[in-house]
């Protein structure tokens, strides 16, 4: 609103200075059959949907989006639904993370430029919830977020079955050659039975809990499955709050603070949250204008349990977590324990204690108790070294103990396309204490940082019945894998990154409990080899591709475009016809 207590839109719709404007504005709008009085200078409220068929996690938003329209429109508002960029994570190509940046562009100018005072964000897929998060965040209107929800559980041969997670035990076991291609197509049928997200604790699910940790949503929009009725009127309450919201001005920079972030940082690691809330974080702090980085998550993250028994972490899926009492529970655990910035404001206009603080738990199996957690110091781990000296990062809950200290030789992979020809190669030299390598899968290097860290294992190695080995990489992984898989080790090798220095045979010491990962070689030796090397870059010449390429900024700074950190704001200029 303005200072004359007037809003956004008004200047579209009930411009006295400019009658032609406004005529052509409402005038072509009726053309959908609105009547007069929703002109009336009420606020507008823009659904911001990634609704795509194409986007499976994301294809109920139409339904959703009904429901948001039915709670504004009961509070006096005039809702009016636009598609945006919808990177799916199952299907898009080479990766969806090479397109988060290109979808927040189109959320931020689509936003900016069209006659909205406040914005509900539908969001699901992986990275549909950070691009959407990032460019509202540039704009800085009211705004709330309504995530899509998870899958019901999956169930296979009468045990639950996680979508992601059980893709890498199965094709394990595939390429083993104890089950056939029949049972693993059976598995994949029984895995995907309804309409939602991963209903692991995988990027989507970790993001909506993210959402919901920054006070960006109503409680409870973390975990309630899709298919839920609760999840339509978790969507209806939404709505209905949002034209509240901007009645009361209540912009994202008032809800997302530092301390904001900080409280999310500790609820990732109740959780078992993906490792890829670190990049998607770092991003929207960075178009908030609010410092964070990893030693944020070094310093939040300590000594923070793993509650949630969830895989990949542990056992059971979203749907037991919404049935025994969701996020609420593990943020009321984690403030009984004076963990939170308990006075954070969230969207409901009540702060995050006042939200949480009468929240039941109805099965201490699922969300454990700090004196049983499911990992005693789970969270994030920052790991540096000569290898990585700006960070690469570990997920201790979902790795193998007895790797967490390691010494071995390396086997290295120049480039994923490397990996896929020499993996199975029964005389690659390699045994269970080597650790592989993987190099040029960074934001530049591969574009866009695919999910490829968590490299499979040898096919010789899986025989012997091998499930675990250290893999370090400058990639990510997907929210839903497992294993001693060290990602987005910064910088990159195709940016001439330490680790593009290492080659076959030189000997990798881990130990993550004091946050180390070097090579047991001399700097100066490292200096030479980086001179000398040559990174694997994709051939890009033209097009977004390119303008990523150029712009985008390495892991630890969010893997965002460089020209698009900080608010821009809601000014737009007028287009007098």
């Amino acid at each position: 609103m303005n200072k004359k207590n007037k809003f956004r839109s008004s200047d579209w719709y009930n411009s006295k200075s400019n009658r032609r404007d406004t005529f052509v504005h409402r005038g072509w709008m009726r053309n959908q059959g609105h009547p007069s009085h929703l002109f009336d200078g009420r606020p507008v409220i823009g659904i911001c949907n990634t609704w795509s068929e194409l986007t499976p996690c994301n294809g109920h938003f139409r339904e959703i989006a009904d429901s948001v329209k039915k709670g504004v429109y009961e509070a006096g508002g005039f809702p009016l639904e636009f598609p945006v960029f919808s990177a799916s994570e199952s299907n898009l190509r080479p990766t969806a993370m090479l397109f988060r940046n290109l979808a927040s562009m189109d959320v931020e100018e689509a936003i900016r430029g069209n006659p909205i005072d406040g914005v509900v964000l539908l969001m699901g897929c992986d990275k549909t919830t950070p691009s959407l998060l990032m460019g509202a965040g540039s704009v800085d209107l009211p705004t709330i977020g309504v995530s899509g929800g998870p899958m019901l559980n999956g169930h296979h041969k009468g045990d639950t079955i996680g979508s992601g997670t059980g893709v890498w035990q199965l094709d394990a076991d595939l390429n083993a050659g104890l089950i056939t291609e029949d049972e693993f197509i059976d598995a994949e049928i029984s895995m995907s039975r309804s309409k939602g997200n991963c209903m692991t604790m995988g990027t989507a699910s970790t993001m909506g809990s993210m959402v919901e940790a920054l006070g960006m949503s109503l409680p409870g929009n973390a975990a309630i499955p899709a298919v839920d009725a609760r999840r339509y009127a978790l969507a209806h309450m939404s709505g209905k709050r949002i034209v509240e919201m901007v009645k009361d001005n209540l912009k994202i920079s008032k809800i997302i603070t530092k301390q904001s972030f900080e409280n999310a940082i500790k609820i990732n690691g109740a959780i078992g949250g993906s490792t890829n809330a670190v990049i998607h974080l770092a991003a929207i702090a960075g178009r908030l204008e609010i410092d964070l980085n990893l030693n944020d998550w070094e310093k939040c993250g300590k000594n923070i349990p793993t509650l949630v028994n969830l895989q990949p972490s542990g056992k059971y899926l979203m749907e037991d977590f919404y049935y025994a009492g969701g996020l609420p529970v593990v943020i009321k655990r984690l403030l009984d324990q004076k963990l939170l910035h308990k006075n954070c404001m969230t969207v409901n206009g009540k702060t995050i204690s006042e939200n949480n603080e009468i929240a039941k738990c109805w099965n201490d199996d699922v969300i454990k108790n700090f004196n049983d957690p499911l990992v005693a110091d789970g969270g994030i781990k920052i790991l540096r070294g000569n290898i990585s000296p700006d960070g690469a990062i570990i997920k201790p809950s979902a790795a193998t103990p007895e790797l967490m200290k390691h010494k071995g030789k390396a086997v290295v992979f120049e480039s994923i396309e490397e990996l896929h020809a020499r993996i199975d190669d029964p005389n690659l030299d390699v045994d269970e204490k080597s650790i592989l390598v993987l190099k040029n899968c960074g934001p530049k290097g591969y574009p866009g940082m695919a999910e490829v860290g968590n490299m499979r294992l040898p096919q010789k190695l899986l025989k012997k019945g091998v499930r675990d080995m250290i893999r370090i990489s400058d990639a990510r992984m997907s929210g839903t894998a497992f294993g001693t898989v060290i990602l987005h080790t910064a910088p990159e090798a195709a940016v001439k990154g330490p680790l593009a220095a290492v080659q076959n045979g030189d000997t990798i010491e881990i130990d993550v409990e004091k946050g180390l990962m070097n090579l047991l070689v001399s700097d100066e030796i490292i200096k030479k080899r980086l001179e000398k090397y040559e990174p694997v870059l994709p051939e890009i010449n033209s097009g977004y591709q390119k303008m990523y390429v150029d712009h985008v900024l390495q892991a630890d700074k969010g893997a965002d475009l460089d020209f698009l950190i900080g608010k821009r704001g809601d000014e737009v200029k007028r287009h007098s016809h």
